[in-house]
């Protein structure tokens, strides 16, 4: 028998519908499951498709049914679980053999990984990948993270299986190690925010103007059509105007607000804190989040403190839709803002240089956070990878005007009581750094007072310390 391109362990959902669409490009793959009666209920299912598949059920089998340098793709759960994975299957494989890590790894597994395993004994690749189910199955967006000859084995198969765009594929090496599943990472945090927004701002609609699902889908659905063009806005539409089949009502209104996290949008908050770089668009989302975990509490704070008093939305006409649609722009650009700014501030740190007009192309198709920006992204970050998308001028224009909308929007919304963390988070990031000069100075004034930690004078060179022996 004709020997794989390439193996995958793991039929899970991911793992099922990434070896269909490799077999699907016109790449054998070898499979393998821990169940073995699942992976013979996957190739039984894979109809035409099953000449280009190798059912295995040893890792043995696998190893021998894949021609080296084998790449082996790991779509198990994120942890443990990989690193007894790799420890099965290293007994197994070769110098110059690739494993594979396809999940929402923390990308300090991912570095530990390949120094564990060294260079070429086997090597090991972290790759992110994002799309869902359908992303898997029909072209998702591949971020990958290892050593160019290691991805020089693999780029044949993962362009051919990614999402394109305009005939360009979403799949590219964006740094040694980990930086594949960093960026990953700060996708995910990027995601998290635009989420929120979209979020807080269907709650402005629903509690602050008290339309209905219907009628507020269809403004996203209309919004989908302009310059918020992306992916979640067009979910966000389908799923507000979907009904429930048991109760005949818009199935948004019979699910549990109490939102799930799998640790990646905390991980992007916590690195971005680590690298001293603001991103407080996720972290408001992250905590949000965490807030709407609260169901008990939050419905015994409802009935201990009623509205108090906050006035209702008054204002429903269609300038102050506009405004929300501007101000969601604006808060999207500056979660953006944010996210490229941690990935510069980790290639520095890390030395990866990760190629930002690169991740961004790759995000045009196939992963959740693609919008219809992300060509203006990748254009304003052609020659200038260091610069903050703030200062593009490009980006300038449109948040010289959609500020104005965002101001607006957090303003009437936080006098009527409706929370709008991350847009409220956006707004107060892009006041501050847009001002030439903070508040800081009486930050440092403090830190000396009470630590003597010094502080710089404007003009000068070296460190000084006040007159509070003075005070």
């Amino acid at each position: 028998m004709q020997q794989a391109d390439i193996g995958l362990i793991g039929l899970g959902v991911m793992g099922t519908n990434l070896a269909l669409n490799i077999a699907e490009n016109g790449y054998r793959v070898a499979v393998f499951n821990r169940t073995v009666a699942k992976t013979n209920e996957f190739y039984a299912d894979a109809g035409d498709l099953q000449d280009k598949i190798i059912a295995c059920e040893t890792l043995e089998d696998l190893a021998k049914n894949i021609r080296a340098p084998r790449p082996i793709i790991l779509m198990v759960k994120a942890g443990e679980a990989v690193d007894e994975q790799i420890a099965a299957l290293k007994p197994f494989l070769a110098k110059e053999d690739i494993i594979i890590d396809a999940g929402n790894a923390n990308f300090h597994d991912t570095v530990r990984r390949l120094a564990e395993l060294g260079a070429n004994d086997p090597t090991f690749v972290g790759m992110g990948v994002s799309g869902g189910e359908e992303g898997a199955r029909h072209g998702p967006s591949i971020m990958v993270g290892g050593t160019p000859e290691s991805y020089a084995r693999i780029e044949p198969v993962l362009t051919a299986i990614s999402a394109k765009y305009e005939g360009e594929s979403c799949s590219a090496l964006l740094g040694p190690d980990g930086a594949g599943h960093f960026v990953k990472t700060i996708h995910n945090g990027i995601e998290y925010a635009d989420m929120q927004m979209i979020a807080e701002v269907y709650g402005v609609l629903r509690d602050g103007l008290g339309l209905t699902s219907e009628a507020i889908g269809k403004i996203f659905d209309k919004w989908n059509a302009g310059p918020l063009n992306s992916y979640l806005i067009e979910i966000t539409a389908k799923v507000l105007l979907a009904t429930d089949k048991k109760t005949g009502k818009p199935a948004v209104d019979i699910i549990l607000d109490s939102a799930g996290q799998k640790g990646t949008g905390r991980w992007a908050a916590i690195e971005a804190q680590m690298l001293g770089i603001p991103a407080t668009g996720i972290e408001a989302a992250v905590a949000a989040r965490s807030i709407s975990s609260m169901v008990k509490q939050r419905a015994e704070a409802e009935k201990a403190y009623g509205d108090l008093g906050t006035a209702k939305l008054s204002d429903n006409s269609q300038a102050f839709i506009d405004a929300l649609e501007q101000g969601l722009l604006a808060g999207k650009i500056a979660a953006y803002a944010q996210g490229f700014d941690v990935m510069v501030g980790a290639s520095k740190e890390r030395g990866w240089d990760i190629p930002l007009a690169t991740t961004a192309r790759i995000w045009r198709a196939g992963c959740i956070i693609r919008s219809q920006f992300l060509d203006q992204i990748a254009a304003a970050f052609e020659g200038s990878e260091g610069t903050n998308l703030l200062l593009v001028p490009a980006f300038v224009e449109r948040m010289k005007s959609g500020s104005k909308s965002l101001r607006k929007v957090v303003s009437e919304a936080s006098l009527a009581g409706l929370p709008v963390p991350a847009l409220s988070a956006a707004l107060n990031y892009f006041d501050g750094f847009r001002q030439a000069r903070g508040t800081a100075n009486v930050i440092q004034a403090q830190r000396d007072f009470f630590g003597a930690h010094g502080f710089k004078r404007l003009g000068e060179e070296g460190d000084f310390h006040g007159p509070w022996s003075d005070a």
